[in-house]
């Protein structure tokens, strides 16, 4: 009796590390409100601002820095695909609020196959997030203080730990930790592109002084639609994260759907803004695509006058925005991990909850992954980008695509039916046909995007999340396949009786005969002759 009325206690570190064991009565508690979820869901999104230009400068250098100014065109393109894409997964959020994303509508409105392929495009999609988020990062240290570049990957590993550690302490306490560094990015890129827009207005902006040499050798002095295409498809980077709020609805306060809806308009809203302000920008003052030097910090001194103390501030926010940007896949792999894991595809481990009231297992297992992407590829980011953003396209056409087929099947119920779906409620929608168009074009337009992204991009890297993503699957259906089959094995719905056992025979291990021995054979002999 005594042993089971002590309270769970861990080891002196593990409390100072990752705090005191909560009760899963406290889970209602660890929820987050729109501010926090902002921080935790939106630092994705909104560090892509960092490298999103600065990659579409990359592929438009190959037709010389004439063809910088289609970098405007360009970005507008991918800003009307972010707001196609929020709309969608607005109606996501309020039609699925038990959360899930592409994978729970790609179940119940397309099948298995395409709910795990989803589920396999975001799972890797997370893993990249923290890879390439922590490498731009680390990219905006070495832009200020160029000494430590060599010792950028070490220095990215030690931050991956961080942000596993920080998340080990649960939801809310990670949320609150960080909220107060994203919104400081907020703060000081407002001021960034607000007075980089006044100086330009009144004529006084500038261009960068002493920009870093064009690294990427002059292959074409055309410009093509391919060209275009491939300076487009690396701007999509800007779009990923958008999803991270559809997948963590739980994580918020009650009513959580509207929560969680009005925290994706914010984010869409300072996305849109800053993604169009900074690339504007970067063509009014001349900067130059480098891994060297960032676009970022090659604006922020030429905005702010110098490398200056407020130029620092604004390289620290934008480095740690990056670096909080691995804390939205921290936040949302073990989620949908856990998921899988319930429904029979991933081990049944991820499903379990650890002191803090978090997926502990799915964390760790983020954390060591990435660190493995971050080594392999040196934390480049340009090497790491070719294999970004296919996954996230492909699971928002999945999701839009299973929820186009969602309306058509709410037209055609009769009202006041409902029907019970694994992932939610189906009813009659009066809307059905505008939300199925909605959907629909919204599908059509990642699908493009996801097949442009992977044929520029194929050979630069995308080939390998092309050859992955099967892989996935393939592993996926194999461990569903064993539950399945063990299940089988113990399922008392056939009736198979089985013989009563007779007698027993009983083995005994002496070590020596004493006491302990005798007392043994004794409790042996009541068990069998």
């Amino acid at each position: 009796a005594n042993l089971f009325s002590k309270p769970i206690t861990l080891p002196a570190w593990r409390t100072w590390l990752i705090g005191r064991p909560l009760a899963t009565a406290d889970a209602p508690h660890q929820t987050i409100g729109k501010l926090v979820g902002l921080a935790v869901f939106a630092s994705d999104a909104l560090s892509s601002t960092a490298y999103a230009t600065q990659e579409i400068l990359m592929v438009l250098a190959m037709a010389g820095a004439g063809a910088f100014g289609l970098s405007i065109p360009i970005a507008l393109a991918i800003t009307a695909l972010m707001i196609i894409v929020t709309i969608s997964y607005q109606q996501t959020i309020h039609a699925y609020p038990g959360g899930g994303g592409a994978y729970i509508v790609a179940r119940d409105n397309l099948g298995e196959l395409p709910a795990q392929t989803a589920g396999a495009a975001l799972l890797t999609d997370y893993i990249l997030t923290v890879a390439v988020s922590i490498s731009s990062g680390v990219a905006q240290i070495t832009s200020a203080f160029p000494g430590i570049y060599p010792f950028r990957v070490e220095l990215a590993a030690v931050l991956v730990l961080f942000i596993m550690l920080v998340n080990l302490r649960g939801v809310k306490e990670s949320g609150v930790a960080f909220a107060i560094p994203t919104y400081y990015f907020v703060v000081v890129m407002l001021i960034t592109v607000g007075l980089g827009m006044l100086r330009w207005a009144t004529g006084g902006l500038g261009v960068v002084i002493a920009p870093p040499e064009l690294e990427v050798a002059l292959t074409t002095q055309v410009i093509t639609p391919f060209l275009l295409l491939h300076a487009l498809a690396n701007g999509t980077s800007a779009l990923t994260g958008i999803e991270a709020i559809s997948n963590g609805i739980t994580a918020f306060k009650e009513p959580r759907s509207h929560n969680a809806g009005v925290t994706l308009i914010w984010m869409s809203s300072i996305l849109g803004t800053f993604f169009l302000g900074i690339t504007f920008l970067a063509h009014q003052v001349g900067a130059v695509p480098s891994e060297v030097e960032t676009v970022i910090s090659q604006l922020a001194r030429t905005i702010l006058g110098g490398q200056n103390f407020l130029y620092l501030g604004v390289i620290a926010g934008t480095a740690v925005i990056l670096i909080l940007a691995a804390n939205t896949a921290f936040a949302d792999f073990p989620r949908l991990g856990a998921l899988h894991a319930g429904d029979g595809f991933l081990p049944r481990q991820l499903t379990y909850r650890g002191s803090r009231l978090v997926y502990s297992r799915g964390i760790a297992a983020l954390a060591v992954i990435a660190i493995g992407l971050i080594i392999i590829f040196q934390a480049s980011v340009t090497r790491l980008i070719p294999l970004y953003a296919i996954g996230v396209f492909l699971s928002f056409t999945l999701s839009q695509t299973g929820m186009a087929r969602r309306w058509w099947k709410s037209g055609h119920l009769k009202p006041g039916v409902e029907v019970q779906e694994p992932g939610s409620v189906l009813r009659f929608d009066r809307t059905w046909l505008v939300k199925m168009i909605i959907n629909g074009f919204g599908a059509v337009c990642t699908f493009v995007v996801m097949i442009v992204f992977a044929v520029t991009k194929f050979k630069e890297g995308a080939w390998i999340v092309i050859l992955v993503t099967p892989i996935l699957v393939t592993i996926f259906f194999t461990i569903h396949h064993h539950y399945k089959s063990l299940a089988r094995q113990l399922s008392l719905e056939n009736g198979i009786s089985r013989p009563r056992i007779a007698r027993n025979r009983v083995i005994l291990l002496v070590g020596g005969v004493h006491q302990g021995t005798l007392a043994a054979i004794r409790f042996a002999r009541t068990l069998s002759d």
